[in-house]
């Protein structure tokens, strides 16, 4: 064996606890930690022969990297809706490590981990209080959900033309419809050979919304002719959190045929409160749905889940099968995510979220949902409220987009969210809205709360009265 290797082999108790004790002083000081920084390393590109071992390449660490981490999971970090691990998560997290699974088969693999993960499906499934006939898995993030979801779209497509898409490769002609979708939706419309511009466009209602038009949608139907479709619609907007019509498609959806999916990345999560799961209603006669699980749900990075309809199962395994694998058994008779997902090579992804999940509970994320959007309100009343401030859209749930007041102040907008940003107190990300120049300050981590609001609006108005 390596000597290195040994030596921290034998050393792996000293080492996990100066990681621990490193991790926990990180987040005890997390709410103090800048949120940006303009730090810089001088890149190493050769590789010793011997190596320097562990606790050595930690203190390397330490000197060179550590000052680079920012607080992107603390209570200030409000940009790209980007969430903060619990303490049940991060739990879930190192346990993922340590064990070390290939989540593969229910099974028969050797590894049985999948059956973790598909206990977290149906606690996720009755978090959101969606029926039991959906197929879920976890994937990276929400952009694979999408790909997941409209790869086997697109088989639903085919077939209804009498073609195999998977074994055949893509076709001309395939028909999607969308108002505002999300870039990752169209990033996987380009990944899978449709094209990011190859979509009918909806339109959206007046009154400065960004939720489909469902009587213009009913129109561009009626236009098709029959014509099979895939409808992508918004559980939740990127700039407001507007949401399409559920009812209304749900309705239509009884008329025409159609695959209708969802993307409700962080907005699915309307549903964990019964103040606002009315925003979703109608939503589980979708085929399928995209929910991102390191956002809302406030698990580590590379977390998100698709849910399809159960009765698509045979697609799903005709989209992802690896048909050239005997060994591998049937696949619609031994469940295995090999043939139900891109992936072949995954790990347990689902742990840190099972953890979250028991440690906290449907009340649990009832609450951290209904405190992030009473901060999102608390940061819109005073945006609407400061002359310097223009609220650009009603705060409907967790995000708030806004500008500078004033078409002068246009050209000030990049300056200005540079200028708070460069702080390290807050991270907030640009944005364009109705032609405007804005800013989006998204709140979905668990430890914000109302100071940290009164903080950042106190730093705003001091910049401001600076222009």
């Amino acid at each position: 064996m390596n000597t290195n290797l040994k030596k921290d082999a034998a050393n792996l108790a000293t080492i996990l606890k100066k990681v621990s004790e490193q991790g926990a002083e990180y987040l005890d000081g997390i709410a103090e930690r800048p949120t940006s920084t303009t730090a810089t390393i001088q890149k190493e590109h050769t590789l010793s022969e011997q190596g320097i071992g562990t606790l050595a390449t930690l203190e390397n660490f330490n000197e060179r990297f550590e000052p680079l981490m920012v607080a992107s999971s603390g209570p200030k970090y409000w940009g790209f809706v980007t969430g903060g691990s619990t303490p049940a998560a991060i739990a879930g997290d190192w346990l993922t490590t340590i064990y070390d699974q290939n989540t593969q088969a229910e099974k028969g693999s050797g590894d049985n981990s999948a059956q973790i993960e598909l206990e977290t499906i149906q606690l996720l499934l009755d978090l959101f209080d969606l029926p039991k006939d959906y197929l879920g898995g976890f994937v990276t993030g929400a952009t694979l959900s999408n790909f997941t979801s409209l790869a086997v779209a697109r088989q639903w497509l085919g077939k209804q033309k009498g073609y195999d898409i998977a074994k055949e490769g893509s076709i001309a002609g395939l028909k999607f419809l969308t108002a505002t979708p999300h870039s990752s939706a169209l990033k996987s419309m380009a990944m899978l050979g449709v094209g990011s511009n190859n979509f009918t466009k909806i339109r959206v209602l007046e009154g400065n919304r960004e939720a489909m038009d469902t009587k213009d949608l009913e129109q561009k139907i009626i236009a098709l002719n029959g014509e099979p479709f895939v409808l992508i619609s918004s559980g939740g907007t990127v700039n407001t959190v507007d949401f399409d019509d559920f009812q209304a498609i749900s309705e239509l959806k009884k008329q025409y045929s159609f695959w209708w999916h969802i993307d409700a990345a962080f907005g699915g999560f309307a549903a964990c409160s019964p103040i606002y799961r009315h925003l979703v209603k109608g939503w589980e006669n979708a085929d399928s749905i995209t929910i991102d699980c390191h956002k809302w749900l406030n698990v580590p990075y590379e977390s998100a889940v698709y849910f399809i309809k159960d009765q698509h199962r045979n697609l799903q395994v005709e989209t992802f099968q690896n048909s050239n694998a005997p060994y591998l058994g049937d696949p619609l008779e031994n469940f295995t995510y090999l043939n139900f997902l891109p992936e072949n090579s995954r790990r347990l992804k689902a742990l840190p979220a099972w953890f979250s999940l028991k440690a906290y509970g449907k009340k649990g994320y009832r609450d951290i949902v209904e405190n992030n959007i009473e901060n999102a309100k608390q940061f819109g009343d005073y945006i609407d409220k400061d002359s310097a401030f223009e609220l650009l859209a009603q705060v409907r749930l967790n995000t708030v987009c806004f500008t500078l007041e004033g078409a002068e102040n246009q050209e000030k907008v990049i300056l200005f969210l540079k200028s708070l940003n460069d702080t390290g107190k807050v991270f907030m990300t640009p944005t364009v809205y109705n032609g405007k120049k804005a800013i989006r300050a998204a709140f979905v981590n668990w430890r914000t709360n109302s100071t940290d609001i009164n903080d950042v609006t106190q730093l705003m108005k001091g910049l401001a009265d600076k222009l």
